[in-house]
């Protein structure tokens, strides 16, 4: 069995992968300085990013839940990838040939054939062969249904091809066969959920059927979706890959790969029902529609639609009078049903995760988009997107069409049921206005309608919350990094406990530190010839003490950013390297790269003010204790000894 990857190759990936890149595959990233990144945190619920990428040192870290490392960590924590399969899969990227050593000698190895290669790797190939062999065998002769099925939905050949549609050969093995031909193993293909276990051995999942490729929000194929095309087929109208640690129906969605980019220019997603649908969307020019894969849209897509739009804080949530939205849209399409509107009523439950503005597109003949472009064209299908009203009345007015509103007895179960979904609404000044609509709906007097709003608000939560989950409080603040939250927190180290940042001696040592980690190149010599006992605060020593044992800034000013800064948290102990990850990518209140030079040689003035204005404070101590009478020479000593230290001090002040 392989051994350990060869540590050149390790800092080779590390070295080449571009942090911002990797990490904007998942998080919409938006400029916070010179050299420093920032958007919405992928491992914990923000509103305001809290998120930070420092591109310069190839850190990462989030200041509200404490998650923090490199590229490598990164993969890690937002695939669940192990730290071997997280290499492997960014030496893929970036061209890097690994070499392992041997388990046993230590002796390099190639790569070669492994007996265990990075599972994820493996599955993920297994699935871009499956791709193409799927794409393939669309234009062969048993593929006419399947072909048949896109022509009639006005799909060619071109669009096919766009959205790598393929078929399922009807046999029972033919993808297994051909994946086993390309070296795959048995359990390869279990695992995948390209094949099937069965009684008599294993088989292909899809069979005689036109199959969508799913990917992830980087392109990688991770599953697949199929519908059904032959009466004899006995199995459900549609098929998707079963869950495996690729495909977690629960945080995919279709068409993410294609639509990211539309979305963080637009701030706009347009979430439909189906394959077809987001065809139809994209090929129409509604390039920001997504679907989800036969489950309903939930709390994990809606982290995903979340990173993607980036911040929406800003006036989130306002819908101006020319029609446009501060804050990004999320607009979902359904069916004019009644399985539409139960739909509708879901999102409802995850419109609060939300900071911009949900929208409901319903076309008032019950046509999905798909249908609407066959029937009148891509226009008809923007102008449906563009006809879009609030989720909020939407819900509300589906609600009340439950009632007979001519009677007393309509009326009041109109508000009964509509009041509670007026009081989840968390913005306070939406939640008045929709009050006061509500009243008008119903026809009922203002006050009395507010008055059942506030009763329902103090209501037992499920009457307000759909989704039936209670959200967890985001952890803010100076002890954060001690209780990390996040689906990666477990990877975390604990880490040393935090200064309070309302301390001005703790707020100069720690920028001294973030200074001397960015930018080492323009920190003084001086910094390097601070002893043990320059830094007060423990944590700050401690990331001092690993400053030191990596040579000190002199060193860094060789080593460049990246390699700097790996290189102290090697010198740190467990509990302090998650400490150097956040300082060198804390932001810098300079952001003129013109003066970044002389704003670091300031920040490091302050820290040797700070250190003597306590040696200044102890000789004055000192001279206290002493009667020049009793021992006159050690008094002058002591006295000289202070009006050095002054002069120092003196001389400092005035270069600044």
């Amino acid at each position: 069995m392989a051994g350990l990857i060869k540590r050149e190759d390790v800092d080779a990936v590390r070295d080449r992968a571009r942090i911002e890149e990797i990490v904007s595959a998942h998080v919409t990233l938006k400029p916070a300085g010179v050299g420093s990144l920032k958007g919405l945190c992928p491992f914990h619920d923000e509103r305001t990013p809290s998120f930070h990428v420092r591109p310069g040192v190839g850190r990462w870290h989030c200041f509200g839940c404490g998650e923090g490392g490199d590229v490598i960590s990164f993969v890690q924590k937002i695939d669940g990838m192990s730290f071997t399969e997280a290499v492997e899969y960014l030496a893929d990227r970036v061209g890097v040939q690994l070499r392992y050593e041997d388990s046993r000698t230590g002796a390099a190895a190639g790569r070669g054939p492994r007996e265990e290669p990075g599972r994820r790797q493996r599955l993920l190939e297994a699935h871009r062969v499956a791709a193409e062999f799927y794409a393939e065998q669309l234009f062969g002769p048993g593929a006419q249904a399947a072909r048949a099925f896109l022509a009639e939905r006005s799909f060619d050949r071109s669009d096919a091809e766009r959205f790598g549609v393929g078929f399922a050969p009807t046999g029972w093995d033919a993808l297994m066969r051909h994946l086993q031909g390309r070296g795959f193993t048995q359990a390869e293909l279990v695992a995948s959920g390209l094949v099937s276990q069965g009684q008599r051995g294993i088989y292909d999942r899809f069979r005689g059927r036109l199959v969508w490729p799913i990917r992830d929000v980087t392109g990688a194929v991770i599953g697949f979706g199929a519908p059904r095309l032959f009466d004899e087929d006995q199995g459900p109208k549609y098929l998707n890959t079963p869950e495996t640690t690729l495909y977690k129906k629960a945080q995919v969605l279709y068409g993410i790969d294609l639509a990211k980019r539309a979305i963080a220019q637009q701030k706009r997603v347009v979430i439909v029902e189906g394959y077809t649908d987001v065809m139809a969307a994209h090929l129409s020019g509604v390039e920001t529609a997504v679907a989800t894969c036969g489950t309903a849209f939930g709390a994990d897509h809606a982290k995903v639609v979340r990173r993607l739009l980036g911040d929406t804080t800003a006036g989130g949530g306002l819908q101006l009078a020319s029609g446009a939205s501060l804050g990004g849209e999320i607009i979902f399409t359904f069916d004019g049903d009644a399985a539409g509107q139960k739909a509708a009523v879901r999102a409802f439950g995850e419109d609060q995760r939300f900071h911009a503005q949900t929208f409901v597109a319903v076309e008032p003949g019950g046509m999905d988009p798909c249908d609407l472009r066959m029937a009148r064209g891509p226009e008809a299908v923007r102008a449906l997107v563009d006809s879009r009203v609030p989720l909020f009345e939407f819900v509300i007015r589906t609600t009340l069409e439950q009632f007979d509103l001519d009677t007393v007895e309509g009326r009041v179960g109109a508000l009964r049921s509509a009041a509670p979904l007026v009081a989840g609404i968390r913005d306070r000044s939406m939640q008045l206005g929709y009050a006061r609509s509500l009243a008008r709906w119903i026809g009922l007097d203002t006050e009395e309608v507010r008055r059942e709003v506030s009763r329902a608000a103090a209501a037992p939560a499920p009457a307000r919350r759909p989704d039936g989950r209670s959200e967890q409080p985001t952890r803010h603040g100076p002890q954060a990094p001690n209780t990390p939250q996040g689906p990666a927190s477990g990877m975390s180290a604990p880490v040393l406990a935090m200064p309070d940042p309302r301390d001005p001696v703790a707020r100069v040592e720690r920028q001294a530190l973030v200074v001397a980690l960015q930018y080492p190149q323009h920190v003084p010599p001086a910094f390097d010839e601070l002893g043990e006992d320059a830094f007060g605060v423990p944590a700050w020593k401690a990331v001092h003490a690993a400053v030191r044992a990596a040579g000190g800034t002199g060193t860094g000013r060789t080593m460049g950013g990246s390699a700097w800064v790996e290189a102290v948290t090697e010198q740190a102990a467990e509990a302090v390297a998650p400490l150097v990850t956040e300082l060198s990518v804390a932001p810098v209140p300079e952001d003129r790269e013109e003066v970044i030079g002389a704003y670091v040689a300031d920040v490091v003035r302050a820290l040797l003010d700070l250190g003597l204005t306590r040696r200044i404070a102890d000789a004055k101590s000192r001279l206290q204790r002493l009667d020049p009478a009793a021992d006159p020479d050690a008094y002058r000593a002591a006295f000289e000894h202070l009006l050095q230290i002054e002069s120092e001090r003196r001389r400092l002040r005035e270069s600044a």
